[in-house]
């Protein structure tokens, strides 16, 4: 069962979202078109990082809970990551926005953009001699100065809150890949490019490192999708 750890976490991280994607309150089947050209745009450059930092040994796996198949360097289920993890988070983001009355967030999106882009600025100044974290946080700021001055999104308030949410879920899944529950790392970094600051077994920098690949799948999900009323 070990080779099959990484690609467990991908499919159970997935199925329950998939499954009510059908639903007929839901309907997130129809945004499916939506969501691939989403996540395929913004998976290239996420994996491209992926492949240098693994490359340069910012990081590297256990190839012990995969299954064996790589491509450029990385294990095939990193490669699913990219797709597993974006679909629960933007589905969940569909459904609360969907179910519930979210507007009252958006009043804090520029506050937030603002005291987000500033901090990961002072990272960048105060540790920019760890690659992971300076590369995070530059990736963060200019997604965050895109959003908030070029696309003027309203959602930044909607979106941050939501993802305080997917932290509930975030954290045992990644904790799993991390290293939590297991007797090695699937992930494992290297010390000297990292804060080594830690949620559990996670380095603080995979929860910006999250936040700017959700931003990112929302923005271009919102793009690609045909509803106006889906747009806001």
């Amino acid at each position: 069962m070990t080779p099959y750890t990484y690609l467990l976490i991908n499919f159970l991280t997935i199925i329950i979202c998939f499954i009510f994607s059908f639903h007929p309150k839901i309907r997130f089947d129809r945004h499916f078109a939506a969501f691939i050209k989403a996540a395929a745009l913004v998976a290239t450059p996420f994996l491209l990082w992926d492949v240098w930092f693994t490359n340069m040994g910012v990081w590297w796996f256990d190839y012990r809970y995969t299954i064996g198949s790589t491509l450029l360097g990385l294990p095939v289920e990193e490669w699913l990551f990219f797709v597993c993890i974006p679909f629960s988070c933007v589905f969940t983001y569909h459904c609360l926005d969907k179910f519930f009355d979210l507007k009252w967030a958006e009043k804090f999106s520029t506050h937030i953009a603002w005291f987000s882009i500033a901090v990961c600025i002072m990272v960048v100044l105060f540790f920019h001699d760890r690659i992971y974290t300076t590369l995070t946080a530059m990736m963060t700021a200019a997604a965050l100065v895109y959003l908030q001055l070029i696309t003027k999104a309203r959602w930044i308030g909607k979106a941050s809150f939501v993802y305080l949410i997917l932290m509930l879920g975030f954290i045992p899944v990644n904790g799993v890949l991390t290293g939590t529950g297991l007797e090695s790392p699937i992930v494992n970094y290297n010390a000297k490019e990292i804060l080594n600051i830690r949620i559990l077994s996670i380095p603080i920098e995979d929860s910006v490192y999250g936040y700017t690949l959700f931003l990112l799948n929302v923005y271009l999900f919102k793009l690609f999708q045909k509803t106006p009323s889906d747009e806001t």
